[in-house]
């Protein structure tokens, strides 16, 4: 059934469709209502649903309980527990030091959200979509109908809107914590005046490269991934179509499926990486752009 319901562009099961329904609906000649819309609510509500419940069962309960009152109770709130405490101890912490408690939640939302997104599009939800109005309401077969599902942080635009809000909260701090002669100041990073007509513009494109840095590594990396399944999958069908042996392509099929069956737990493993590497490279660029008390004083003991 695979090789016959597979698609022959192994991209097209990432890229964004109008909702089935609301092909008519545009919004500045774009779709107003996509399918990863549609995944990133689904994304938002599953994170904000999982991590209350793992809030609640993490926090400290009654005095009746006694010592037990201390126990995180379920393994995924263990989980949560344990990947929050590490972050916030030793990657958080060790960059922002005092500022550490203002950006947590904005860094631990950034990171189990894209975790959403990312894990979430590994189900899935849009080919079952297929083959139900396929098969059983029997709707065209060029993969038409589907509500929801693919990975919406494979869709640059979301990746981008991602690293846009990151971008703002690094220069609001810098000149919060900087003012504006100190994010100027660090613009020269305390280059001769001969070499600023140099300085200056790298430094400038480089405040802008960064967050596009994070966009487009996120992008990628969930596109290829995907990618690579979708052509391990459709071994089968281009079997198929140049036998019509099913011998032939279920032997093939039976070797794709177990190929990728072990690339998606590097998948999986790739969904949380880059989930990390976004939340810690946000965290390195706030911490780039932060007051150093201990720089002044140095320069200080050196001037002395």
């Amino acid at each position: 059934m695979f090789p016959l319901l597979a698609s022959n562009n192994p991209i097209h099961h990432i890229l964004d469709k109008p909702i089935s329904g609301t092909e008519h609906l545009t919004f500045l000649g774009k779709p107003a209502f996509t399918m990863h819309m549609a995944s990133l609510l689904l994304a938002a509500v599953v994170a904000f649903i999982v991590l209350r419940i793992a809030a609640k069962q993490i926090s400290i309960g009654k005095a009746s309980l006694g010592t037990d009152r201390y126990l995180t109770k379920g393994r995924l709130s263990q989980i949560i527990e344990v990947i929050t405490l590490y972050m916030r101890d030793t990657v958080i912490k060790p960059v922002l030091g005092d500022n550490t408690q203002k950006f947590l939640p904005y860094l631990l939302t950034l990171f189990f959200f894209i975790l959403a997104c990312n894990v979430l599009g590994m189900v899935p939800f849009a080919d079952v979509q297929y083959v139900v109005g396929n098969k059983a309401f029997g709707l065209s077969s060029e993969f038409d109908w589907a509500v929801f599902g693919g990975t919406a942080t494979s869709n640059l635009a979301v990746t981008a809107g991602l690293a846009i809000v990151s971008f703002f909260v690094i220069q609001v701090h810098a000149f919060k914590s900087l003012g504006i002669g100190g994010w100027a100041q660090h613009l020269t990073g305390g280059a001769p005046l001969y070499l600023l007509p140099i300085m200056l513009p790298i430094e400038l494109m480089g405040i802008f490269i960064k967050p596009a840095a994070l966009a487009i590594r996120l992008f990628a990396n969930m596109v290829a991934g995907h990618t690579m399944l979708a052509v391990l999958t459709m071994f089968g069908m281009i079997a198929f179509q140049s036998t019509e042996s099913w011998l032939m392509t279920g032997s093939i099929e039976a070797v794709s499926i177990v190929a990728a069956v072990c690339i998606s737990f590097l998948e999986l493993f790739v969904a949380f990486l880059q989930a990390f590497i976004f939340m810690f490279l946000t965290t390195v660029f706030i911490g780039q752009m932060s007051h150093h008390g201990e720089h002044e004083e140095h320069a200080e003991t050196v001037t002395s």
